[in-house]
This record gives C-alpha cells, structure tokens and sequence, in this order.
C-alpha cells in the first residue's frame, strides 16, 4: 500500500447517493464561476472599448486635445474597482468548484477507489455555513491590474506621450515635450509626474499582491482553506 495511503486517518468513503449529490453541486459551482467571470470579462471590454474611444478623439487631428487621454483614466480605474469587486465574487466560486477537484475528484482518480483526503469536506461545510469572501478588496484589485489592466494603463501612458510627441508637430526636444503637457495652471513636470505615479502606483500593488500571493501558497502547503 502506498505511503500515502498509509499515511491516511478517518478518511471519509462516500456513498454513490453522495457522489451524485457532490457532482451536481460541483457542475453548479462551475456553472456560476462561469457567469461571473463572463462578468469580468465584461468589465474589461468596458475598459479597452473608452480607451479606444480616447485615442479615437486624441489622435483625430494634429490640434485635438490630449485631455481625454487623461479624463479616460477614471472611467478605467472605475471599472478596475469593479471588477475587483467582481473577482471577488467569483473567487468564491471557482476555490469551492477547485476545492472539490482537488480533494475530491483527484483522489478519487489516483487511487481508483471512494477514499478521499482527511476532513476537506468539513472545510467545505463551513464555507457553505459561513459563506465569505476568500480575498480581500486589495487582493483582488492587484490580481486583476496584473491580468489585464496594467497593459491598458500602460497603453494609455504610452499613447498620451505619443500625442505629445507627435502632435501638433513633432517634438524637437524634452522640454518641448513637457511644455506641451501643461493642463492650465498646472505645469507639464507636474501633469506627467502625477501621470508617472498613477501607472507607478498600480504596478507596484499588482507586484505586491503577487508577492503576497506567492507567499501564501508557501504557508499553506497542502492548503488548510479556501480561497
């Protein structure tokens, strides 16, 4: 017998009626998990379609405005929020549908019999119970800048020093560059600083939760909960 095997105490075999019954209740949360990330999905479309819009007015003509460039970055930090609030939804979801895989349905096909791992149901019980979020706001705001809307923000930067490159001639110098961004009273230098920080400050949160992530995979090991 297996170590592994060996290693097992009061592991629970399921009865078929109870197969059944964790089958269908797998194929709902699988069902649900795919709605809400069709949602997300959703979200990000919003995101690149205004960007699109933006670049679309900017870059119309060599004497349009690179304002909108600028104004679009809060419709797109909108819809980060909301999408983050949405990954957190269906982060429920996909960690109870990736719990049961895990602890249900891979052991099950690697030992070829009805045993599975020690008290992972009871974990899920509980969930079930005391349903809550798996991860915080920030957590799922840092997942999805690194999946997706660090490369719009990036595009969005880009595309600004573009126009203020090219347009409505092209730039000689830095400073013809820098004078070109000045929004009324307020200086070029301090228009694209504030624009360094924001692409800068959401980088470095994408690049924390990973870090974060990452370390929370080590603690867990085997993995103790959800989420």
């Amino acid at each position: 017998m297996p170590a592994r095997r060996q290693a097992r105490t009061e592991t629970r075999e399921f009865t078929p009626a109870e197969i059944g019954a964790l089958a269908h209740l797998y194929r709902g949360e699988v069902y649900r998990s795919t709605i809400w990330r069709t949602r997300l999905d959703t979200t990000t479309n919003w995101s690149v379609v205004t960007l699109g819009v933006a670049l679309s007015i900017t870059f119309a003509s060599p004497g349009a405005s690179a304002l909108p460039l600028l104004l679009v970055g809060v419709l797109v930090t909108l819809f980060m929020v909301l999408e983050a609030r949405r990954y957190r939804y269906f982060n429920v979801w996909r960690a109870r549908a990736r719990w049961m895989e895990t602890h249900f349905y891979a052991p099950m096909l690697d030992d070829g019999d009805l045993h599975t791992e020690e008290n992972w149901q009871k974990i899920l019980a509980r969930d079930y119970l005391r349903p809550e979020y798996h991860v915080g706001m920030t957590r799922a705001m840092g997942r999805r800048i690194r999946r997706n809307y660090l490369w719009i923000l990036a595009i969005q930067f880009l595309a600004y020093l573009g126009k203020l490159t090219v347009h409505p001639v092209p730039a000689q110098s830095l400073s013809d560059v820098v004078g070109r961004a000045a929004i009324g009273p307020a200086p070029g230098w301090a228009v694209l600083g504030f624009g360094i920080a924001y692409l800068c400050a959401w980088a470095g949160l994408a690049e924390y939760v990973r870090r974060r992530d990452a370390a929370s995979a080590r603690r867990k090991g085997g993995g103790q909960s959800l989420g």
